[in-house]
């Protein structure tokens, strides 16, 4: 096929050989199926997004750290330079997060390098060497499906362990291996402990995975594994390895009205005593 633009470049300085097929493209970026020497791997070529796009992402950016205080005032003032740093920081949260999850254990796309908004990776492959169906398109025992619930549960943990959640986690971004479920696309990265609404999008992304995969084994349903997670994490307690159960008791106690209505009488009452007191 004919060379992309944003491909070039690459060729020319020898990080890849050849472009071979086109293999996604999304409002974010085109991924691309290309060789390097005798490997065949991906390149995702981040698109330039309109000025518009900044507003959906700013709730994924809450928290994440930029390079310095000028990059921060140009970034909240929105001035060109300030849209240009932050478009890089989309792009970079991806490559920063992929490398940061490789190190933590995580079953991410291994990276092999960042060149030119276009980042190389691992591509993922079905048993035949195609390229790996996403977990909506795959039908499943209850036996697989409790399997891979499992194992997703467990990579949520790990994630949440080094403070990041995915942010959009759902059938449309795990792949299936032929070793099992693969997360990717991960440029919305969120930072769990500086941003006030990771608790309601790791319980997005947990709950997500629980009704992909209850399709197929409904007793998945009823598992709260979300909040299980972030009571841990709140408590510094949360590990890579941490045993979840998939319970967890909310806190819904009953209040008694006649109980409500003994502490308005007794401030009433004293209220009143304080003003007698100070008309003596």
């Amino acid at each position: 096929m004919k060379t992309p633009k944003g491909l070039q470049p690459l060729i020319d300085d020898g990080v890849i050989d050849e472009v071979l097929r086109s293999l996604k493209s999304g409002k974010e970026a085109t991924v691309y199926i290309v060789r390097s020497g005798t490997q065949v791997r991906c390149a995702k070529v981040y698109k330039d997004m309109a000025q518009r796009s900044f507003q959906k992402r700013t709730q994924y950016q809450e928290g994440r750290k930029v390079r310095g205080s000028r990059q921060t005032r140009a970034m909240s003032k929105s001035t060109r330079f300030g849209r240009k740093e932050q478009e890089a920081a989309w792009k970079n949260a991806e490559v920063d997060a992929l490398y940061q999850l490789v190190g933590a254990g995580v079953r991410v796309p291994q990276p092999f390098g960042y060149f030119n908004d276009v980042l190389i990776m691992e591509l993922v492959t079905d048993a035949d060497g195609y390229p790996a169906p996403r977990l909506g398109e795959v039908d499943l025992s209850p036996e697989i499906a409790r399997e891979y619930h499992g194992f997703l549960m467990r990579q949520i943990v790990r994630m949440l362990s080094v403070g990041l959640i995915h942010g959009d986690l759902s059938e449309f971004n795990v792949l299936v291996a032929p070793d099992g479920p693969v997360i990717i696309d991960l440029p919305q990265a969120v930072n769990a402990a500086g941003n006030n609404g990771a608790f309601a999008m790791l319980e997005r992304d947990v709950n997500n995975i629980r009704a992909t995969l209850g399709r197929f084994a409904p007793e998945l349903l009823t598992t709260e594994f979300a909040r299980e997670m972030w009571a841990l994490f709140e408590q510094g307690e949360l590990r890579p390895d941490s045993e979840l159960t998939g319970l967890f008791a909310r806190e819904e106690t009953v209040t008694d009205p006649n109980d409500v209505m003994l502490v308005i009488d007794d401030a009433r009452e004293e209220a009143i005593r304080r003003q007698l007191g100070r008309d003596e």
